[in-house]
């Protein structure tokens, strides 16, 4: 916990001089950005000097403050560890957001009387130790499986209290039979033999290979000393074993003991961030992220912002840092290197190799995923003789049941994605009964006059889901806006997904292996299922609001009271009269209770 103290903008300059963590509010008192400093009245007060060369993004920031929260610490590096978790718990909008470490894969040494060692994702303290979290399911399996051929501890899950092993509750199993188990469960091994392996086994998980490579040197010269050479013969296999381990390891200096390695590649909107953790001469951890610059953000602090976050996924105490980049202001807490020569410098390149490839990657994802893209729409162009790249697509569906609630929809696709915020829903005015050809015609004439009148960019083609009739009617609103023939136009049939344009009788069929057939599947699928969707709640809707307008003095205003409180029809049928009462009255409550339980019994 922490003391906070409140100020307006206009306040600023009776802010402190000492380290802490400051929070900016809007208007609607929520948090929008966090941030920490040395010197908080210097640093808060620089976000308001007008002479400051701020980018657009700060100065939207700014217009947006309406209050500062401020919370003084003992030290520039305790702000900087607030401002880490603050960030994490908050999410404010102008921050990078950091992401916690829920998803990545541990090994957990369970609290038993006979440890496991098991695979988890989810960290409680109380079950066990735990060791990671690794950079992947496979490396964790890697570690687990060298653990398992080193030494026989159990996988099965019994409860091997003394009380239960004395009472001869258990059998033992497969794994005692082939060797993978000495039998705990029946009390043929005992606690104390299996604790050794256990702890050997932990000492592996925290990186230390040379503790468990000594002890099966040791036992194997015994074993060949006291002239039991099968015995020595399976020491030396799990030595080696253990050996050829260690040097999949990146092995660099012996002599650098213990050391975190942290460098950054910044780009004007991204920084590529490399995290190397060396521990006994080896690398034993190297995990990369990327981080979206919101305000424009130094490279330092960029870089700060990582570390302690990757420091704590990593559960590293150590306070030698190599980096790439000069830090100034140092933490206290930590030792700050930029080496130039030696083993080090090496480490620190390494580490920038690891960034500038994850970097490649991303923009080898983001260039291939943009190439897709092209590819599909130009051969959507080719496959319909388009003029230009269909690169704004909007499809419509109509949907009515039995002639109720006529409604239709409108999906927009830009780029070949679902643009969501473009989606439009209907309801059908002026057609009455279920006329499909003409709610159409009403609904793509609603939609590009709208266009027209606001001055609005038009799509590159416009899909409609079905056969001849429905284009054509499509084709008669477009005629009256006079639109026709300035935007392709064309109708897909869903029973042998035929292709239809204007004024031409024969279908085209594009091959059903095709990427451009499978786009249009989708736009037409995505448009029928917002109609639908959209249909369903009007009809649900609809038919509760008539069953309560059938009520005496329930009217208009009161339904939408029930809706906007309840949220679903269901929950207002459910409701009891303690629920209603406070929301429509006591007398309406009773109403509505009454008829519903009349209802029932009916």
């Amino acid at each position: 916990m922490y003391d906070a103290v409140f100020f307006k903008p206009q306040d600023i300059n009776e802010l402190p001089k000492f380290p802490g963590v400051y929070k900016f509010h809007n208007s609607s008192g929520v948090i929008i950005y966090v941030g920490k400093a040395k010197n908080l009245k210097n640093r808060v007060t620089s976000y308001f000097n007008k002479s400051a060369n701020h980018n657009r993004k700060t100065i939207r920031l700014v217009r947006e403050i309406d209050k500062i929260e401020i919370a003084i610490v003992n030290s520039e590096f305790d702000a900087l560890l607030l401002e880490n978790s603050l960030i994490k718990e908050l999410q404010p909008k102008y921050n990078i957001l950091l992401k916690d470490d829920k998803s990545f894969p541990y090994l957990c040494i369970t609290n038993e009387p006979f440890p496991r060692i098991i695979s988890t994702r989810r960290r409680i303290a109380r079950n066990g130790t735990y060791f990671g979290p690794y950079a992947s399911v496979r490396a964790m399996n890697n570690v687990l499986e060298l653990i398992r051929k080193l030494y026989t501890i159990r996988t099965c899950k019994l409860n091997l209290t003394d009380q239960n092993i004395k009472a001869g509750k258990f059998k033992v199993c497969l794994e005692y039979h082939i060797g993978n188990c000495k039998g705990p469960c029946e009390g043929l091994q005992k606690h104390e033999n299996y604790q050794k392996d256990i702890d050997q086994a932990a000492e592996i998980l925290k990186g230390n290979l040379n503790i468990p490579k000594h002890h099966f040197r040791e036992n194997m010269q015994e074993a060949a000393e006291d002239l039991d050479f099968e015995r020595a013969q399976k020491f030396k296999e799990k030595f080696e074993l253990l050996e050829k381990f260690h040097s999949k390891s990146l092995v660099v200096n012996p002599r650098l003991t213990d050391i975190d390695v942290c460098s950054i590649i910044s780009e004007d909107k991204y920084a590529f961030v490399n995290y190397m953790r060396i521990k006994n001469g080896s690398i034993n951890v190297t995990k990369t992220i990327e981080l979206k610059k919101k305000l424009d953000e130094t490279d330092q602090e960029l870089l700060l912002l990582a570390l302690i976050d990757l420091r704590k996924l990593y559960e590293s105490t150590t306070n030698e840092i190599l980096t790439n980049i000069d830090i100034e202001n140092l933490p206290e807490t930590f030792h700050f290197i930029k080496p130039q020569i030696g083993d080090k410098k090496k480490l620190v390149e390494m580490s920038l190799k690891n960034a500038l490839f994850f970097k490649k990657e991303k923009l080898n994802q983001n260039e291939s995923s943009k190439i897709k893209e092209l590819r599909v729409l130009k051969q959507l162009q080719n496959d319909l003789r388009l003029k230009e790249l269909p690169i704004k697509i909007e499809c419509f569906d109509n949907s009515n049941m039995q002639g109720t609630n006529p409604t239709a929809s409108m999906v927009h696709f830009k780029n070949g994605r679902p643009k969501k915020s473009e989606y439009r829903h209907y309801h059908v005015k002026t057609v009455i009964g279920p006329d499909d050809f003409a709610s159409m015609t009403e609904i793509v004439g609603r939609r590009y006059k709208r266009l027209i009148d606001e001055q609005q960019e038009l799509p590159n083609l416009i899909v409609i889901d079905g056969g001849k009739g429905q284009l054509s009617a499509s084709v008669k609103a477009l005629r009256e806006l006079d639109l026709y023939g300035k935007i392709p136009i064309i109708g897909i049939a869903k029973r042998l997904e035929e292709i239809y344009f204007p004024e031409d009788p024969y279908p085209v069929h594009i091959s059903k292996k095709s990427e451009s057939l499978k786009l249009l599947q989708r736009l037409r699928d995505e448009a029928h299922r917002f109609a639908i969707t959209f249909h369903r709640q009007i009809r649900s809707k609809n038919s509760f609001t008539s069953e309560l307008e059938g009520i005496e003095g329930i009217g208009e205003k009161t339904i939408d009271q029930l809706l906007t409180h309840f949220k679903s029809v269901k929950k207002i049928k459910e409701a009891s009269f303690e629920e209603l009462s406070p929301v429509i009255g006591t007398s309406k409550a009773e109403q509505i209770i009454k008829a519903f339980k009349q209802k029932k019994e009916d």
